[in-house]
């Protein structure tokens, strides 16, 4: 649950100074490319299937920092998971995984087949009765990467299965609601450096304008033997002390603070966490993960979101549950969960260069009452931090 404190100075460095890790020019599937990539065939992913057949896909998307649309050729795909959650079934032409979500479709190849079908990366090939040796494969109509009404109508397709077998335990009431702004900012650049953002400023990222900054001492290692002084602090802001609005023109300090902050929670606490999007520097959907936890995704919409009228929209019912959730560009989502699992959980943007900016914050949850609900102790060999 920790990140080396040394590796991410040298990774933020990298990126903020533009001498990053070599950046790759291909997305692949398993390690290959696919058809259209200059490289030998033999180097490329194919998949041979039967006609008539249906077969179970699992997808993860290990990107890191990209977020992806996936289509097969004249083929229609069913939604059957979620981050490892069953859902409601349905069809569609083109599925959107974000950096770390997971999706389980089935694909049903069709009977009759006069061309190899394929998309992009993944070379999909049915046989057929004719030489497919000189033939290019098709290309899936994958949206556009700025279609955001593709990707607000497809994540308002997943439902959980709310059955007696797969119920959806959503929680009905709630003890303690949060607003977190997340997005991008600046901080001052490190002495003697040269960086790139406005004003010789570096580029950051934050929750509620706090930038998280990893500790030199493991926060679970802390927590547990009550030796956080020098550590973190527990006063993470609930919400911002000022408020503005998140879509329009972006305040002129763009400043964001650093520190390391955290949010406790009792036990068996229901959180409704509502995260809203900032258009400050820069227009894109930040996934967002939390560990030690699936959570319910009751809400979504665009602009800011209104306390008064966007709660009577929200599924209580059978709404899909995850461990990463897009915060939409321009736009918010809502999140309930059950604070039942003690011990620290990071919560962090899973593209890469954005937690590593600091767009992550982490919750502490306390013991409960009864022996199975309290932090097991490390064991007696774990290294300390």
């Amino acid at each position: 649950e920790w990140f080396n404190a040394d590796t991410e100075a040298i990774i933020s460095q990298a990126l903020q100074t533009g001498g990053g890790p070599n950046v790759s020019d291909a997305y692949t599937i398993n390690g290959h490319p696919g058809p259209f990539y200059n490289c030998s065939a033999k180097d490329t992913f194919k998949l041979k299937v039967k006609p008539g057949k249906t077969y179970l896909l699992r997808l993860i998307n290990a990107a890191l920092n990209d977020q992806l649309f996936f289509g097969i050729a004249n083929h229609t795909l069913t939604v059957v998971e979620a981050d490892a959650v069953y859902v409601k079934p349905f069809e569609t032409e083109a599925i959107l995984l974000a950096s770390g979500q997971t999706t389980n479709v089935l694909l049903k190849t069709k009977q009759h087949i006069q061309m190899p079908h394929s998309s992009w990366p993944l070379d999909l090939i049915l046989p057929s009765s004719i030489s497919v040796k000189n033939l290019s494969p098709f290309k899936p109509n994958l949206p556009a990467l700025s279609n955001t009404s593709f990707v607000a109508n497809f994540a308002n397709k997943l439902h959980s299965l709310a059955t007696v077998h797969s119920p959806a335990s959503v929680p009905q009431n709630v003890d303690k609601q949060f607003l977190f702004t997340v997005g991008l900012g600046t901080s001052q650049c490190w002495q003697n450096q040269t960086c790139q953002g406005r004003n010789g400023t570096k580029f950051a990222a934050a929750v509620n304008n706090v930038s998280f900054t990893m500790p030199t001492t493991a926060l679970l290692q802390a927590h547990f033997f009550g030796k956080s002084h020098g550590v973190y602090k527990t006063d993470f802001p609930r919400e911002l002390k000022i408020r503005f609005d998140y879509m329009g023109i972006p305040p002129n300090n763009t400043m964001v603070n650093n520190g390391t902050e955290l949010l406790v929670l009792p036990f068996n606490t229901n959180v409704e966490l509502i995260m809203q999007y900032t258009s400050i520097l820069g227009a894109e959907s930040h996934p967002l993960h939390l560990h030690g936890y699936n959570f319910f995704v009751v809400g979504q919409g665009f602009g800011n979101f209104d306390p008064q009228k966007d709660p009577n929209n929200f599924n209580l019912i059978d709404t899909v549950e995850r461990n990463t959730v897009g915060v939409p560009a321009g736009g918010w989502v809502v999140i309930l969960f059950v604070a039942d699992n003690p011990g620290v959980w990071f919560m962090h943007c899973h593209i890469d260069a954005h937690q590593s900016w600091g767009l992550k914050m982490a919750w502490i949850v306390l013991d409960g009452d009864l022996p199975n609900q309290k932090l097991s102790p490390p064991p007696d060999d774990l290294p300390m931090c």
